[in-house]
């Protein structure tokens, strides 16, 4: 008889983990409380015009390619992926910069505006090669137990790690001029962190993206998780949407299956958890089942920053690139207010997704789905989003009419959403607004990250950007390997099933 695997979340961890469950033979059931699979990587449809909800765009296409053929499937066979070049526009005031994997256009054009930096480009693009082809066998390992820090691997990356660094200090060994600093650090914001405090290791980020180049799917990177959804019905497995998971059913400290908002219970063999990390476990199990992350213990951990989103239907087209970030003239005062400071930066950064000038799917002909993202505090910060949520959007606004010329700005536009901090915990069970997860400091690394095997459950297995490896959608997808590989691996050793009475 099939072993039954509840997966909670159909966000792109949970679809990954449970595609691969299929493939292996599990019988797998997802539950997913939204109206459609992804989660924070969603489609958001306003009238005739589709947004991403969250990631934009996708690196390193290789850990997904690996989830499909480990399913017996072929990316491309569900998915047109488009390179992006260049990669993206970043705007230091009149002084716009767009890099590419031309390595060498690229050279010149940092010596055309960045004199003296060159040499420095070709420095960072050696070295860290060789730092990545040493981390990345970190990232296919769980750390499990302290041992594993003896690890072979973890042994010959030591030296490549610029762990006690930060990123911009490590940049700083590479380029003279703050801008280029900026333009090869902005990155930690993927991980929710600023660069002057983020670990030296995530120099990597740029790397990947100057070396592998970055891509849109064409429909957005939602179609990633529908085109999963899609293999997991073909391999036999079930996704139910708009069906909560109320509870998670845990018996002497083993998880034995989930309660649905509807009452319902389904028991299982193993539970894999994709909700966000934070709210799963002050939300999902009662406390008296946990011991490292009971809801007090939680508290104290450190949390990303949040982002406050603006998704507009325009009626014209724009003349602005696929990607571009707005830096401020103060970047490194702009990152410390929002993260260090917990304050709302004025002026701030903005970042700025124009899909439609590539991919003609996502607006009526001859309209733009635009995109605007801030980032800001999560909600340990005291800002009352009911008054600055307004005042932040005509901001964004304002910066918006500047850069596209169009005086009457607001008039163009034909439909719009605001996301913010608030909502983002309300409406998308994000812990604290903290879009990104818990933080990627040194505390909460590798060993000391939740486990991808859940240390206070037994029987349950963690997804997403809040485990080992860490946030983003290559590494989330890196995570659903380890983790349905760990499940796997436990019927080798122990194939009792837990009794199903006296469930607390």
């Amino acid at each position: 008889m099939k072993k039954h695997v509840v997966v909670i979340g159909a966000g792109p961890g949970g679809l990954a983990a449970a595609m691969q469950l299929c493939a292996k033979g599990y019988q797998v059931t997802v539950f997913e409380k939204q109206a459609q699979v992804g989660g924070r990587t969603s489609k958001l449809k306003l009238d005739h015009y589709q947004f991403d909800l969250g990631p934009t765009f996708y690196m390193m296409p290789a850990v997904l390619e690996e989830v499909f053929h480990n399913c017996g499937r072929n990316l491309a066979d569900y998915l047109e992926m488009k390179e992006i070049d260049p990669l993206y526009t970043l705007k230091f005031g009149d002084v716009a910069f767009t890099p590419s994997r031309n390595y060498e256009k690229t050279r010149q054009h940092i010596e055309q505006l960045f004199p003296g930096n060159g040499s420095g480009y070709q420095r960072f693009l050696s070295e860290e090669a060789k730092k990545f082809e040493r981390v990345v066998a970190l990232l296919k390992k769980p750390f499990s137990k302290w041992s594993d820090y003896l690890s072979k691997e973890l042994i010959l990356a030591l030296p490549y790690l610029n762990a006690f660094d930060t990123v911009y200090g490590r940049l700083s060994k590479y380029f003279s001029d703050e801008r280029l600093k900026w333009a090869f650090s902005f990155q930690s914001k993927y991980l929710g962190m600023s660069a002057w405090e983020c670990p030296g290791t995530f120099t990597i980020l740029s790397f990947l993206e100057h070396s592998q180049g970055l891509f849109h799917p064409i429909g957005g990177v939602n179609q990633v998780c529908h085109a999963m959804a899609q293999v997991i019905e073909e391999l036999g497995g079930q996704v139910h949407c708009s069906l909560p998971v109320s509870q998670i059913l845990v018996n002497n400290k083993t998880a034995v299956g989930v309660e649905l908002a509807t009452g319902e219970r389904i028991y299982a063999d193993d539970v894999v958890v994709n909700a966000d990390f934070g709210y799963a476990v002050t939300n999902l199990f009662k406390q008296k089942d946990l011991t490292a992350y009971k809801q007090s213990k939680l508290k104290k951990k450190g949390l990303s920053l949040s982002t406050f989103m603006v998704y507009l239907g325009i009626d014209q087209p724009l003349d602005l690139p696929h990607h571009m970030v707005l830096f401020t003239e103060n970047y490194e005062q702009n990152v410390k207010d929002v993260t260090a400071n917990q304050i709302l930066s004025d002026p701030f950064s903005m970042y700025v997704h124009n899909p439609s000038v590539i991919d003609k799917t996502l607006a009526p002909e001859g309209k733009t789905a635009l995109y605007a993202l801030v980032p800001v505090p999560n909600l340990d910060a005291a800002i009352d989003w009911n008054i600055e949520a307004p005042r932040l959007r005509e901001q964004v606004l304002t910066r918006l009419a500047e850069e596209t010329g169009i005086a009457d700005f607001t008039a163009h536009i034909e439909v719009e959403k605001i996301i913010t901090p608030k909502d983002w915990e309300t409406d998308y069970h994000v812990y604290r607004g903290a879009t990104f997860n818990l933080a990627h400091n040194l505390a909460q690394m590798m060993y000391l990250r939740p486990h991808n095997k859940f240390q206070d459950v037994e029987h349950c297995f963690l997804v997403g950007g809040g485990t080992h490896p860490g946030s983003g959608l290559p590494t989330i997808f890196q995570s659903a390997i380890i983790s349905t590989r760990l499940l796997d691996q436990q019927y080798k050793k122990k194939p009792a099933s837990p009794s199903k009475e006296s469930i607390s």
